[in-house]
C-alpha cells in the first residue's frame, strides 16, 4: 500500500508552492489560488498561507507555537488571497502578529499568531494510543474509493480520488453511506506528498493547512451524518492550533479527531498530532456551524 500513484508529477511540489506566499509590500503578501480549484477555497489553505505571511515578518530567533483564527466568509478557490500583517509586539521571548486575509475587498479570515524563542522547560506529554496500525497497513483514500466504488456517491468518490497535496490513510473507515453514529476519537495517518524542503516555518505552515482536514466531520459523525447528508449547512467558524515540538510534514503524523459537544447549530471538535515515534507535537480545536435545513417558516435545528 506504500505506493500511491497520486504522488507522481506536480502533486509532489504542490503544498510547498501553495504555501509560499509572495511579498508584494513590507506587510502585504499574496497567496495563490487553489491549483485546479473550483467553488469554495479549502479553509486550511487560507490558514497555512496566513501563517506563512505572519512568519515572513517574525524575528528569525522565534518560531510559531500557536494561532487563533476566525473564518468570516468563504474563500473563492479560483482567486488569489491578499494577506495584511500587523506587527503587534516583538519582545525578548515572544512576538505576536495579526493577519487579515482579503478577497474581493472583503476579509475572509482574521488570525492572531504567537512566536517564541525555543527554550527548555518542564516536559510532560500524554502518550500516543496503543494498537494503532502502521500507515503501511492502512489503505489510502484512493484504495478506499476503489473498494467502495459501487456503493459510494459520485461526489464522495471524486473527493477521495482528488490529487490533494496531503495524503490521508484512515486507521479505520466508516463508509459515507452508513447512518450509524460514531463516537470517540478516530485516527488517520497524514503526510505531505513527496519530500519538502528543510524549513521549519514551511512544515509548521503545512501543519496548519492539514489541521483543517476532518474536524467538522467528527461533529457530524456523532449524529450519524456526513458532509453528503441531505439538508445540512456546514462551515468552519474558528480554529485554534498549538504546536508543541518539531516534526516534519513529509513524515507520517497520527491525527486523532473527536467531537466532545454539539448544540445550538454548532459543533466543537478537537484533535491531536503524534509523530510515528509517539511524541505529541500539536493540538487543534475548531468550532463550526452544523445546521440542518428545515421547511420555510421554521427555525433551523
Amino acid at each position: 500500500m506504500e505506493n500511491d500513484p497520486a504522488q507522481s508529477g506536480e502533486t509532489k511540489d504542490e503544498l510547498t508552492r501553495i504555501l509560499n506566499v509572495e511579498r508584494i509590500e513590507d506587510n502585504f503578501f499574496r497567496g495563490i489560488e487553489t491549483p485546479s480549484g473550483e467553488g469554495r477555497m479549502f479553509g486550511g489553505q487560507v490558514l497555512g498561507q496566513a501563517l506563512m505571511a505572519a512568519m515572513r515578518t517574525a524575528p528569525d530567533d522565534k518560531v510559531n507555537h500557536s494561532l487563533h483564527a476566525y473564518f468570516m466568509r468563504p474563500g473563492d478557490a479560483t482567486k488569489p488571497v491578499l494577506y495584511r500583517v500587523e506587527r503587534d509586539m516583538d519582545g525578548n521571548s515572544f512576538a505576536t502578529r495579526r493577519v487579515i486575509a482579503v478577497q474581493n475587498g472583503q476579509p475572509i479570515l482574521n488570525m492572531a499568531a504567537s512566536f517564541q524563542v525555543q527554550e527548555k522547560g518542564m516536559d510532560y506529554t500524554t502518550e500516543m494510543p496503543a494498537d494503532i496500525p502502521a500507515p503501511e497497513n492502512c489503505p489510502n483514500e484512493r484504495e478506499l474509493a476503489d473498494t467502495y466504488a459501487d456503493r459510494m456517491p459520485e461526489a464522495f468518490l471524486k473527493f477521495l480520488r482528488a490529487d490533494r497535496p496531503i495524503e490521508i490513510r484512515p486507521c479505520s473507515f466508516t463508509a459515507p453511506f452508513s447512518q450509524e453514529p460514531t463516537f470517540g476519537e478516530s485516527f488517520r495517518w497524514i503526510r505531505a506528498r513527496g519530500t519538502m524542503p528543510k524549513d521549519e516555518n514551511l512544515h509548521r505552515s503545512a501543519l496548519a493547512y492539514a489541521s483543517d482536514f476532518g474536524l467538522l466531520g467528527a461533529a457530524l459523525a456523532v449524529h450519524g451524518l456526513t458532509f453528503l447528508s441531505e439538508g445540512l449547512r456546514v462551515a468552519s467558524l474558528d480554529h485554534a492550533l498549538w504546536i508543541h515540538g518539531e516534526f516534519r510534514m513529509d513524515d507520517w503524523l497520527l491525527f486523532g479527531v473527536e467531537s466532545p459537544w454539539t448544540g445550538g447549530g454548532r459543533g466543537l471538535t478537537r484533535g491531536r498530532f503524534f509523530t510515528r515515534e509517539g511524541r505529541l507535537v500539536a493540538t487543534v480545536s475548531q468550532e463550526g456551524m452544523t445546521r440542518r435545513k428545515t421547511p420555510a417558516g421554521q427555525p433551523a435545528v
